[in-house]
């Protein structure tokens, strides 16, 4: 099946929820209305409910309870609560898919997200846009899986989603990969243009002249994250580290193996964005 065909089928690309749609309108809107959105957000009782629990929980460390729409732009900032309702309005948009594990599929991904959130940080880059990447980067798994369940399932007997050869195989077979399909959900859903590019290109960033920095970013995060997910010992994983890749970040594997705190503490608190 085509790309195009495959965006065409209504199973396949879900609709983006009222406020995160307008959310993703924000990022290139300086005189967004915060009063406005935050009242938008609150009148959606559970993106309301997700939002409130995850500005309470370790992750943000709050200095005090957090129980309104406006108490959480204000404790957090309007970028994170952005962040925080779009990842959550993302997740929540896919429902059931036969033969593929949902819970495993947005646990790597929240994996990925806060790694290149991480990683971001260390290298000077836009840390939202780079969770958000992440949170992103594999929805086109979602998407081709939905849409042509049988040809996919056939593809996951020889390589699993969460497969280093996973990109070539799909090239192979339909001249496309999930990246691809990710980023044009990211065009329907009317992101930015560099969020499109960054999505359209994490998946082999050293192709793309000049360089993306925040698709290497999201590269390495997706790299670590099937790392784990694989349960790589720390010698498998200096054999595949992505050398050259990482080096257009002057990035080590040491500087990632030794100085990132471990999975579980850069996902505290961020469950509830994967949970229904």
């Amino acid at each position: 099946m085509n790309l195009s065909d495959l965006l065409d089928r209504p199973q396949a690309l879900p609709s983006a929820p009222g406020i995160v749609q307008e959310l993703i309108n924000s990022f290139e809107d300086e005189s967004v209305s915060l009063q406005d959105i935050s009242r938008k957000i609150a009148a959606d009782q559970v993106l309301t409910a997700k939002l409130l629990r995850l500005a309470n929980s370790a992750h943000y460390h709050a200095s005090r309870t957090v129980s309104t729409v406006d108490q959480a732009i204000v404790m957090l900032g309007f970028v994170a609560v952005r962040t925080l309702v779009i990842s959550t309005g993302l997740t929540g948009s896919f429902k059931a898919i036969q033969g593929f594990n949902l819970q495993h599929f947005w646990r790597y991904s929240l994996q990925t997200a806060v790694v290149a959130k991480w990683l971001a940080k260390k290298s000077h880059q836009n840390v939202d846009l780079a969770f958000t990447a992440g949170l992103m980067h594999g929805i086109g798994q979602l998407i081709m899986h939905a849409g042509m369940p049988e040809q996919c399932l056939e593809i996951d007997k020889i390589a699993d989603p969460w497969s280093a050869r996973r990109i070539e195989i799909e090239k192979n077979s339909f001249g496309y990969h999930y990246g691809t399909v990710s980023a044009e959900l990211a065009k329907k859903w009317n992101f930015p243009a560099d969020f499109v590019t960054v999505i359209a290109s994490a998946a082999e960033p050293l192709l793309n002249e000049p360089i993306n920095p925040t698709a290497v970013i999201i590269h390495l995060a997706a790299w670590f994250a099937r790392a784990q997910k694989n349960a790589l010992t720390v010698e498998e994983m200096r054999d595949i580290f992505p050398t050259e890749t990482a080096s257009a970040l002057h990035l080590t594997f040491d500087d990632i193996n030794d100085e990132m705190p471990s999975l579980d503490e850069l996902c505290d608190g961020l469950d509830e964005l994967i949970m229904d």
